[in-house]
């Protein structure tokens, strides 16, 4: 699977400080957070299809524990726990 692309991005340093208030209450980096909200506005106007395409997952420990990726969304938004992510 391909790696994630990275480019910079500017933000106006009030929008910043609000993405990251939200993404600290979502338990989130910033960088998912606004990959979410990207993700989620894409699919709401119809760019992006419905079904979540699968990420990388990182290599299972020797304990049998796989690792998280920090910065990844939930696989199909939704949290950890599988239930839906409330829209604001």
């Amino acid at each position: 699977m391909p790696e994630s692309k990275r480019f910079l991005l500017r933000l106006n340093p009030r929008l910043f400080e609000a993405l990251r208030r939200w993404a600290d209450e979502d338990l989130r980096s910033i960088n998912a957070q606004i990959e979410y909200l990207l993700t989620d506005a894409a699919r709401r106007a119809g760019r992006l299809p419905d079904k979540p395409v699968p990420r990388p997952r990182a290599a299972t420990s020797a304990d049998g524990d796989a690792g998280l990726d920090a910065d990844a969304p939930p696989d199909g938004l939704s949290d950890a726990e599988g239930t839906a992510v409330s829209r604001r």
